[in-house]
């Protein structure tokens, strides 16, 4: 059926009609508060119908102020209404999905008279299995300290009001170990063995009922790995298709989520809540198995003696953080032996135990995490895993925690194939995608997504009214000595002009830290509170306490320069200290540098170059939110101006009054 009647409108079907006519000035949400026209937004929606009208993937950058949250979530509900589809919709932070699922998705359902169902996804070991809290419960003595048995009854007395049953939904944080013994799992947290009341048998019916999906992008990844293969099978649920917002992300967390990870404290955390050999408590004390209690020990042995060795066959020294592994059998496997032997025993108790179908599960679950962690150990062992790189890195205090982890150096082959190959709607969409390129080429080539239909919308705001741009051009540059002297001044410039109220963005924590110091006695002077992340505050306090206050000033890391909102006065001036390059001493970076020296390329220019301004991009973008913020953004970094590569970093910016100095 076709609809027509409004222009430009002629020939297209009826369901792009309905999603072009509730964007325009009189359309759906016309009746909403602060609802504004917006035509880049309704071009936007408009390509997002298409797309999954045809089932083609799609690209879309939608600058700062279009409204892409509704400008694709309207088209995707509408479509999976209509069409008996289901709806993920994929983002990178915590705040944008509290944002889709409280407030935009209640606003759409308001719109179009509908009560549709929408469900918010987490990691299976984010809910509450009530079975287990009543099984910890009655082995409390077996399971826990004096100290945890009291935040066992906390979580108990907070079971009985809670209705979401999450982690997020408490106003405590539990002990890793203690909320290990309560949370779901797959073998003892069933249908069968909970019932449907329980939070994650709940959770699991609203999401495969729901016509629309929300969940992170480390999930989606997560899940997208593990689906099978078949022509019913959609990215995660039959029937779905996908949209990835703040898809400048997806790169790195495919990558991770694609590859194997060994890790010496998730291994002992997982052995310990089974038997602590030196409290006499866990999950198997009950069982009173001295033979299975004996091989948990002999893991935990192999696992101490494995990762030592390790460190010394890696060559770790002083405070090297991270080695790439280059050869197979790199230190000698002294761990799946042991356990071998364990997953045996535990398969052998689990045999003993017919009348018993609750500890059944449970064995079935240890099991199965043991038998993880030796097929990961297998295949970091043996590195035959084509087009991936292998490294094993220290963290904690005094580098004694250890992973051994794998990745794809390339994630455009299998993206290419699972995303934009297979025949549903993948849609990309994020602020920041292009670099300056024709056709947001370097993005969509990291990807895989070359040959689909790209899209750039620019933003509504006028960035020459609202915004100055200020660079640097006299500073020395970072890697002179005098940097580092001048900075603090520099800075101190221009917080006197904007009065405060400025994100300060660094590249660099140590560096961060000896400015702040010298930064600190001036904005203590003008009556300005000085935050500095990492010191006192949590982030998402941090960031709270710098909204409400309007005279303050923040200093912030890598998390800062992107996915922080802050709308209004509290935020007039980003100072962006230095161009964020990423440093290629990781492994996986390093590697995708090899990769293109291999094919003839240049890495800085190819790689280097465009990360960097995506990353500049981000941050220049936390300063206009909306049409009534104005401000100015400073580049104290002089190679814009006097570097080759400087007048790609400013073609990709937007187009404000621009000053140097």
């Amino acid at each position: 059926m076709k609809a027509a009647g409004e222009e430009g409108m002629e020939g297209v079907s009826a369901f792009e009609a309905y999603v072009h006519r509730a964007f325009a000035p009189d359309g759906l949400f016309s009746r909403a508060r602060d609802f504004e026209y917006r035509a880049e937004q309704q071009s936007m929606a408009l390509a997002v119908a298409r797309a999954l009208q045809v089932d083609a993937p799609l690209l879309v950058e939608a600058g700062t102020g279009v409204g892409k949250s509704l400008g694709y979530l309207l088209p995707a509900v509408k479509f999976a209404l209509d069409f008996d589809r289901k709806a993920v919709i994929s983002t990178h932070t915590i705040n944008l999905q509290e944002q889709l699922f409280n407030k935009d998705i209640p606003l759409l359902r308001t719109a179009l008279g509908i009560d549709f169902s929408a469900a918010l996804l987490k990691g299976r070991q984010n809910y509450l299995c009530h079975t287990r809290l009543r099984r910890a419960l009655a082995q409390m003595d077996s399971l826990f300290t004096q100290g945890e048995a009291a935040e066992l009854k906390r979580i108990q007395d907070w079971a009985l009001r809670t209705q979401d049953g999450t982690l997020s939904d408490m106003a405590f944080r539990p002990s890793s170990k203690v909320w290990a013994m309560v949370c779901s799992e797959p073998h003892a947290c069933s249908m069968r063995h909970c019932g449907p009341s329980c939070p994650y048998q709940a959770a699991r019916k609203r999401v495969l009922e729901a016509k629309v999906v929300v969940l992170n992008h480390t999930l989606f990844f997560g899940l997208m790995a593990q689906a099978e293969d078949s022509e019913e099978a959609g990215f995660v649920f039959p029937g779905d298709f996908v949209i990835l917002d703040e898809a400048h992300m997806i790169e790195n967390i495919a990558a991770r989520q694609l590859g194997v990870q060994l890790s010496e404290p998730h291994l002992n955390y997982e052995l310990l809540r089974m038997y602590n050999p030196r409290t006499h408590k866990g999950l198997l004390k009950p069982l009173n198995n001295p033979s299975l209690f004996q091989r948990v020990q002999d893991v935990m042995d192999a696992s101490g003696l494995f990762f030592q060795n390790a460190r010394d066959d890696l060559g770790f020294a002083g405070s090297g953080k991270i080695v790439r592994i280059l050869q197979p059998e790199w230190s000698q496997d002294i761990l799946s032996q042991p356990l071998m032997e364990l997953i045996g025993e535990l398969k052998t108790e689990r045999e003993k135990q017919e009348e018993n179908a609750a500890v059944k599960d449970e064995l079935a679950d240890m099991a199965a995490r043991m038998e993880e962690a030796q097929a990961s150990l297998k295949v970091l062992m043996d590195m035959t895993e084509e087009g991936h790189v292998y490294w094993a890195e220290r963290s904690g205090p005094d580098g004694r925690n250890m992973s051994v982890c794998s990745a794809p150096v390339e994630v455009g082959d299998i993206l290419r194939e699972r995303l934009f190959s297979a025949g549903r709607s993948a849609i990309l969409t994020s602020a920041t995608l292009g670099t300056g390129d024709a056709d947001m080429s370097y993005f969509a080539g990291r990807v895989g997504a070359e040959r689909i239909r790209k899209l750039q919308i620019g933003s509504p705001f006028n960035y020459r009214e609202q915004m100055r741009l200020i660079v640097a051009r006299s500073m020395p540059e970072p890697d002179q000595p005098e940097y580092a002297e001048v900075l603090p001044e520099w800075i101190k410039r221009y917080l006197a002009e904007s009065r405060g109220r400025a994100f300060v963005l660094f590249t660099s924590y140590r560096l961060m830290v000896q400015a702040a110091e010298k930064v600190r006695p001036f904005c203590e002077e003008q009556g300005w509170t000085l935050y500095v992340q990492g010191q006192d505050m949590q982030r998402h306090a941090m960031l709270e306490a710098f909204r409400k206050d309007v005279d303050s000033v923040l200093f912030g890391t890598d998390s800062f320069w992107t996915g922080v909102d802050v709308p209004g006065e509290s935020l007039s001036n980003v100072i962006v200290t230095r161009l964020p390059f990423e440093v290629p001493d990781h492994p996986l970076v390093e590697s995708r540098f090899e990769s293109i020296r291999e094919r003839g390329g240049n890495p800085f220019y190819e790689y280097s170059v465009p990360v960097a301004i995506l990353k500049l991009r981000q941050g220049v973008g936390r300063l206009i939110r909306t049409r009534s913020d104005s401000g100015m953004v400073v580049i104290l970094d002089p190679r814009v101006a006097t570097k080759r590569y400087g007048m790609r970093f400013l073609k990709s910016l937007p187009e404000a009054r621009l000053e140097f100095v």
